[in-house]
C-alpha cells in the first residue's frame, strides 16, 4: 500500500512540473515564405538608329514643284550669247522598280537671256521641254539621266525692229535628286540639281536675212513636292 501511494505521488510529481519543462523552451520558428519565380534579367541595349535603306524612300508617284537657275548659250549665225536668268515649275510621274526610277517630266521657263552684238540683239523669253527620265537610287538620293522635246522663243530685234519665232527642238541632261526626309517621317520633299543642254530648231529670220537658232545649257537647282 506504501509503494501504491508513493507511486500515485510520484505521478502527480512527474505530471505538475512537466509543464513547467515545456515553457522554457521557445516556440518553433515558422515555415520559410515561398519562393517566387522572378523573370532573368536581360541587360540593358542601347537602341540603335534606325536603318534608313532605300525602302524608306518611295518615289512613286506625282509631284510638281519649282526651280532657279542660269542659261548661256550661242546664236547660229550671229556672235551673240544670251545669258542671264531662268525659272520655273515642272511637274511628272515616276514608276520606280527596287531602286530603279523611271518617269516623266514637264517644264516651262522663264527667261531673262539676252544679248546684243552690233546692232543685232537676241533674246529667250521662255522655253520648256518635256523629258523622259531614268534614274537610280541609292537610299535617299537618286542619280539620273534625261531626254526629250524641247520649245521655245527666239527673239530678235534690230533698228526698232522685233521679230521672233517659237522653235521646237531637243534636250538631254543629267541631274541628282534626294529626299530631305524618308517618306512617311514628315516630309514628302526632294530638292534636286539639274543640267540641260537645249538645241532649239533653226528659222529663217527677215531682219537678219539668216536662219538663227539658240542653243543653250542650263544649270538649275529646284524642289518637288511627291504626292
Amino acid at each position: 500500500m506504501k509503494r501504491f501511494v508513493l507511486g500515485v505521488i510520484a505521478l502527480l510529481a512527474t505530471g505538475a512540473t512537466a509543464p513547467v519543462h515545456a515553457a522554457d523552451y521557445p516556440p518553433p520558428p515558422p515555415p520559410p515564405p515561398p519562393q517566387v519565380a522572378y523573370p532573368p534579367q536581360v541587360a540593358y541595349q542601347q537602341p540603335t538608329a534606325y536603318p534608313y535603306t532605300a525602302d524608306c524612300y518611295r518615289w512613286f508617284g506625282p509631284y510638281i514643284g519649282g526651280n532657279l537657275g542660269y542659261a548661256w548659250g550661242t546664236v547660229e549665225n550671229n556672235l551673240a550669247k544670251p545669258s542671264g536668268l531662268a525659272g520655273g515649275i515642272q511637274g511628272g510621274f515616276n514608276w520606280q522598280n527596287g531602286s530603279y526610277v523611271f518617269g516623266i517630266e514637264g517644264d516651262l521657263q522663264v527667261t531673262g537671256a539676252e544679248d546684243t552684238f552690233a546692232h543685232w540683239k537676241f533674246s529667250n523669253p521662255w522655253f520648256g521641254t518635256i523629258r523622259g527620265r531614268a534614274g537610280y537610287t541609292f537610299a535617299n538620293v537618286m542619280f539620273y539621266g534625261t531626254a526629250g522635246l524641247a520649245f521655245g522663243e527666239l527673239r530678235a530685234e534690230t533698228f526698232g525692229l522685233t521679230e521672233s519665232h517659237t522653235s521646237a527642238g531637243w534636250t538631254v541632261g543629267v541631274g541628282t535628286e534626294f529626299a530631305l526626309a524618308p517618306m512617311g517621317f514628315g516630309t514628302n520633299w526632294t530638292a534636286k540639281i539639274e543640267y540641260l543642254y537645249v538645241d532649239l530648231a533653226s528659222n529663217p529670220f527677215s531682219i537678219t536675212g539668216v536662219t538663227n537658232a539658240y542653243r543653250f545649257g542650263e544649270i538649275r537647282a529646284g524642289v518637288n513636292y511627291h504626292f
